[in-house]
């Protein structure tokens, strides 16, 4: 597991939850630190070292991340990059052969604006890696597990996964999917919204069936209206653990963001979300 920290409370907080997942998983942890490349005209800054400035918050996240690991008995290895922040954070998940990065989230003021061109949304955008994002003040666990699908290639793998997980530690699952159209189009085409509903309602049952299948206990709802809202709604009114949905791949700029409903679950959920890339 690689987790990332920059020295908040929320990147700490993802870290201390980190330790369970990784004694239950038996695995072994990376933190890493990554100091920006500074992009400023040195010579209007009032800062005689100003790479010794920009390395002092990153160097102390380290340090703190240390000193919680030992007071949790939790065996980590530290690292500290220079460069842009999401690029060496997939680069080292990618050359330590990671499964999962996991990332610490703010609270829910302005949440839209802070994601919107985040580093937790091109790690997403650009890593192979499965993404956890852990907000702060959350718990990591696996006993209610809502998964989101869309009923493409992406969302039955995140599926696999929830179901591997859901079976593993015990838990059941809330399976579901959202027919989001605009207003206008029921009036439009009424037939065409009914067929997206029946096609929903066909995600979920697959889903369901494949859960029980493995002896995981699974419910299923269909939802209609905006996806993220359904979505997050539903995982506050079931009190689920953790969220689980897919990415789809994306190429070339379309990458710098994860897409607008992912973003958006992740900003607005009440639980750690489990974005499923590999």
């Amino acid at each position: 597991m690689l987790v990332a920290v920059d020295g908040s409370e929320s990147s700490l907080h993802a870290l201390r939850e980190s330790f369970k997942l990784a004694n239950n998983e038996k695995s072994w942890i990376t933190v890493v630190s990554v100091i920006p490349s500074f992009e400023g005209d040195l010579e209007l800054v009032g800062v005689r070292d100003i790479t010794s400035a920009l390395r002092q918050p990153f160097e102390k996240a380290l340090a703190v991340s240390k000193e919680i690991a030992s007071a949790e008995r939790a065996l980590i290895k530290t690292v500290s990059e220079e460069g842009v922040p999401y690029e060496r954070i997939v680069d080292l998940a990618e050359s330590e052969n990671c499964d999962l990065i996991i990332m610490g989230r703010k609270g829910t003021r302005h949440i839209e604006k802070s994601l919107m061109g985040s580093v937790t949304a091109r790690v997403i955008g650009h890593s192979q890696r499965d993404v956890l994002v852990v907000p702060e003040g959350s718990q990591i666990g696996w006993e209610k597990i809502l998964i989101a699908t869309d009923g493409s290639r992406y969302s039955r793998i995140a599926a696999e996964r929830a179901i591997d997980f859901a079976k593993s530690y015990g838990g059941e699952l809330r399976v579901v999917s959202v027919v989001d159209v605009p207003s206008e189009f029921y009036a439009e085409a009424p037939n065409a919204v009914d067929d997206m509903i029946s096609k929903a309602k066909g995600y979920v049952k697959d889903i369901r069936l494949q859960a029980e299948s493995k002896g995981v206990k699974a419910e299923s709802f269909v939802g209609e209206g905006e996806a993220y809202r359904i979505i997050t709604d539903l995982a506050k009114k079931e009190d689920v653990d953790v969220i689980v949905m897919s990415s789809h791949g994306r190429t070339g700029l379309k990458r710098l963001l994860m897409g607008s409903v992912a973003e958006k679950v992740i900003g607005h959920a009440p639980c750690p979300v489990l974005v499923v890339r590999s």
